[in-house]
């Protein structure tokens, strides 16, 4: 066989990295959805500094996940689900500063808007 007929059916072989199909992938992205939901708690009494109530952090965890609800290949929804279960790891462990997790609350603007005005970038040295 040449390499022109071996390509096409390679490039069909592409497997999922753990889910099989969308079913099995929503039901892990419900699973670490709970597992977040579960250690809210805790995270309170870890991370008290951040004076958030179990409310605003269930709020936080939703938006979290709402951000990525239209992603469609199962790829990309593994892929999303590893990272999600390496925060959560690092979070529990308490491995994760105290501004790193405010990093989490995507409302929390940390970062402060550069001017657009030729003098106010001049005076921030831009």
């Amino acid at each position: 066989m040449s390499l022109t007929t071996r390509l096409p059916q390679t490039l069909k072989q592409v497997r999922p990295v753990l889910s099989t199909d969308h079913a099995e992938a929503k039901r892990r992205v419900l699973n670490l959805y709970k597992i977040w939901l579960r250690q809210i708690p805790y995270l309170r009494v870890d991370y008290i500094k951040n004076n958030w109530t179990e409310t605003h952090l269930r709020n936080v965890i939703k938006e979290n996940f709402m951000r990525n609800k239209d992603v469609t290949d199962l790829r990309v929804i593994d892929l999303l689900i590893v990272r999600g279960q390496m925060d959560f790891v690092e979070t529990a462990e308490i491995w994760r500063q105290q501004h790193n997790t405010a990093l989490m609350d995507s409302k929390k603007d940390s970062y402060k808007k550069k001017s657009t005005s030729f003098l106010g970038r001049f005076y921030e040295g831009h």
